[in-house]
């Protein structure tokens, strides 16, 4: 998913969708679509601490203010999530970096220098970093490592946290059978989110690449359109894996509430029912 192939190859398009070896550091590989994954992060970090100190009462212009509208955007898709605004609130830094990570991550694999703009040997010395199926499952994990972790420590423990899988009795076959299924299904989650970006920015790759072939010398022209529905794509991919993300956690955080609702409610219900009873038999002695 880069600009460079609109410089067509004679020989048909050239796209690595696999990443290749750019050096060793202690006998460990470096890769292309890691060393510009290390670029991107250190952009991002200084694109967010550029912003936040230019961030004042009066409305500000050009990227802060695209900037300040993402952040209100995720802030709010975060806060809406959640019963408690309060709980919300406390997961929103998570989130809004998520976004954030993926979806500059999306933009900046577009950059004219990523893919065959420079070269390592056979390979490219830079690729997208999304476009590496093992950054994505990077992501997808540690993003629902948190997920799990919060939603046990909301939900007050391991025990109380695996209750909400069952709807009835364990002791039940079909009840049991249902929470090993749902279990199963919360498992496969994180494969379901990187498999989702990755596959999007590689074959949105693939698809600009072809187009430049095609075009010749007209890549420019033919791959263009291409390219600017890749940077919507990419908004939208990164817009997707945060609000799923997030109703993960608070689908399970929600439940978690609700079910300390209803154990205060059964608890005053029987402490009315205990001082009633207490009341009717001392009228009678």
């Amino acid at each position: 998913m880069n600009l460079l192939l609109f410089a067509a190859e004679s020989t048909g398009p050239k796209v690595h969708v696999s990443p290749g070896p750019v050096f060793e550091i202690a006998g460990i590989t470096i890769t292309n679509s890691i060393l510009y994954g290390w670029i991107t992060s250190i952009f991002i970090i200084t694109l967010l601490i550029w912003v936040a100190r230019r961030i004042t009462v009066k409305p500000q212009g050009g990227v802060v203010q695209f900037v300040e509208i993402l952040v209100d955007f995720i802030s709010n898709l975060v806060e809406n999530a959640f019963n408690n605004a309060k709980i919300a609130r406390k997961y929103i830094p998570f989130f809004v970096t998520v976004f954030f990570v993926i979806v500059l991550n999306n933009w900046l694999g577009l950059m004219p220098f990523v893919g065959n703009g420079f070269t390592s040997g056979e390979n490219p010395l830079l690729r997208p970093f999304t476009g590496d199926l093992n950054a994505t499952l990077a992501i997808g994990v540690c993003t629902m490592i948190f997920v799990y972790a919060v939603s046990i420590k909301e939900s007050g423990g391991i025990g109380p946290y695996f209750k909400h899988f069952f709807v009835g009795s364990p002791k039940n076959p079909i009840y049991l059978v249902s929470a090993l299924l749902e279990m199963f299904t919360d498992l496969t989650r994180v494969l379901s989110l990187s498999l989702r970006l990755f596959l999007n920015v590689a074959i949105g790759e693939i698809v600009i690449g072809v187009f430049a072939y095609l075009g010749s010398s007209l890549a420019p022209l033919t791959a263009l359109p291409f390219t600017l529905l890749e940077i919507l794509v990419g908004a939208l991919q990164a817009y997707i894996f945060t609000i799923l993300a997030t109703m993960y956690l608070a689908i399970a955080v929600n439940h978690s509430s609700e079910h300390h609702a209803e154990d205060d409610l059964t608890a005053n219900d029987a402490a009315e029912t205990i001082e009633l009873t207490a009341g009717s038999a001392h009228g009678r002695a």
